[in-house]
């Protein structure tokens, strides 16, 4: 049924796929990095050769126009072995006539059209300045020069085909890898994500089987650190778990068995009345008192049972307030005087005069009452239970403490007396005056003052419970206390 419901409840939510989201977050990034990788390299790539041959070009046009001037017969050999590096070398009159090399007469279709002999001369001018210019697929330099006694021009053309073709059978070849990588790295991208969605998944189903009630169920995956730590806390909840299922399955058996027994003493007693003792006053009064006694005890286990509920979910707000802690105690052993009157208990107080402590004056009784029950409940057969309230040499703390003289408890149980029914793994053997969740009381109201406690106890000897108050001056002021006095 349960796991009916988490299908519906997945279904409804309609998550994304950690597949799907790695694999699309992946493909961008690479589509992204693959991208300014191509920008990149052309910007530099091809920016870097068209620098090289613009910076060549005008080394050439200056070693050419300097080999004019020393020895013009030999220009012939200078623009041949320029040929050879796939540069142009061109020696022109003013019309745009080739005179050098000599060669290019026999071609079909000539080398310089007459759009580019006219875009050069318009670019040189009258004045016949140089200029880098670039015509079609290639960079061109232009100058005016004199050859055997006539003007002309110097015209050094370099190709950049070859870059260009160059360039895109690089990208083309970065593109190829880029999208082999990308191929690639999406099969490791699946391999492990994989691997991560089947610890999940795992976790997952373990889950759904701990949520409809197996406790035996164990997350296990230590692929991964943080997986690691998350089975690890996931065992954690399981065994929180458990011990809550355990707890309120616990506490209903008690609960159940606390309410049951006084509710029949009840409608016992009332019949008994009704049907025997109605006019005789004497077991009248008995039979009457007996339905008192058992009334007050259902009061006090619903009272406990708020209480805890109360001091767990944080309701109970803590009023702090300087309150004479002597006077405290005295009164809450005056409550107790009915046992020493009418079973023979006997107290033995050792209390000093006059200690003021800073607390919740009402929460703190009810830890010192349910400390004396829970001594009174526990003592030995001697019935005497012993009663501390002493302040430390040096006035700053004052120590409270109630020792029985019982049976003791076990070290190994002593950390878990503080529990919520603790006394039910005793086989329900109860005082007649208690409800079982005291001690659960007197922990919660401490930890919430911040203040020590604690128990020392050996089997045969009896127990001791403390608690660490602190001290202030009887005259101090509340508002005028520091918040962290504790």
């Amino acid at each position: 049924m349960k796991s009916e419901r988490f299908k519906k409840l997945k279904s409804i939510r309609g998550p994304r796929s950690i597949n799907l989201a790695m694999w699309g977050y992946f493909c961008v990034f690479a589509f992204i990095l693959i991208v300014i990788v191509e920008v990149v390299f052309y910007i530099v790539v091809a920016g870097t050769f068209e620098d090289k041959a613009t910076a060549r070009v005008n080394i050439i046009s200056n070693e050419t126009v300097a080999e004019l001037e020393k020895n013009p017969e030999g220009i012939h050999k200078t623009v041949f072995r320029y040929r050879s590096e796939g540069v142009n070398v061109y020696l022109l009159d003013f019309d745009g006539k080739i005179l050098v090399p000599a060669d290019v007469d026999g071609l079909e279709e000539p080398p310089l059209s007459e759009t580019f002999i006219k875009d050069m001369k318009t670019r040189i001018g009258e004045d016949g300045k140089t200029e880098v210019f670039h015509f079609g697929a290639s960079i061109n330099l232009a100058r005016v020069v004199s050859y055997k006694g006539q003007s002309g021009y110097v015209l050094v053309s370099y190709s950049l085909k070859i870059v260009h073709e160059t360039v895109r059978t690089l990208q083309l070849y970065l593109i190829i890898v880029g999208v082999t990588v990308l191929f690639v790295s999406l099969l490791v991208t699946y391999a492990f994500s994989q691997k991560i969605t089947r610890g999940l998944k795992n976790m997952s189903d373990t889950a759904v089987k701990l949520a409809e009630g197996d406790y035996t169920v164990k997350f296990a995956n230590a692929d991964y650190t943080e997986m690691a730590q998350l089975s690890d806390t996931l065992n954690y909840v399981r065994d929180e778990v458990k011990k809550s299922e355990d707890f309120r399955r616990e506490i209903l058996a008690n609960v159940t068995h606390d309410l049951k027994t006084p509710l029949t003493m009840i409608k016992a007693y009332a019949s008994m009345i009704k049907e025997i003792s109605g006019d005789n006053k004497e077991k009248r009064e008995k039979h009457l008192q007996v339905i008192i006694d058992e009334s007050d005890r259902l009061t006090g286990l619903v009272n406990d049972v708020l209480s805890v509920s109360k001091l767990q979910s944080n309701l109970d707000v803590i009023n702090f307030k300087v309150f004479n802690l002597t006077e405290l105690v005295y009164g809450i052993i005056n409550r107790f005087g009915y046992l020493q009157e009418a079973q023979g208990y006997s107290f033995m107080i050792d209390i000093d005069a006059g200690l003021y402590t800073r607390a919740d004056e009402e929460k703190i009784s009810q830890v010192i009452y349910n400390l004396l029950g829970n001594a009174a409940n526990y003592t030995g057969e001697d019935k005497t239970v012993y009663i501390s309230l002493k302040s430390s040499m040096d006035g700053k703390r004052i120590k409270f403490s109630v020792r029985d003289t019982g049976k003791g408890i076990a070290k190994e149980d002593l950390p878990e007396i503080w529990d919520r029914y603790y006394r039910v793994k005793e086989n329900h053997l109860r005082p007649v005056k208690g409800t079982g969740l005291g001690l659960n009381i007197v922990k919660v109201i401490l930890k919430n003052h911040s203040f020590d406690f604690g128990v020392e106890s050996k089997l045969g000897e009896g127990s001791l419970f403390w608690v660490d108050f602190p001290a202030v001056p009887a005259e101090i002021e509340v508002d005028k206390l520091p918040e962290n006095v504790n």
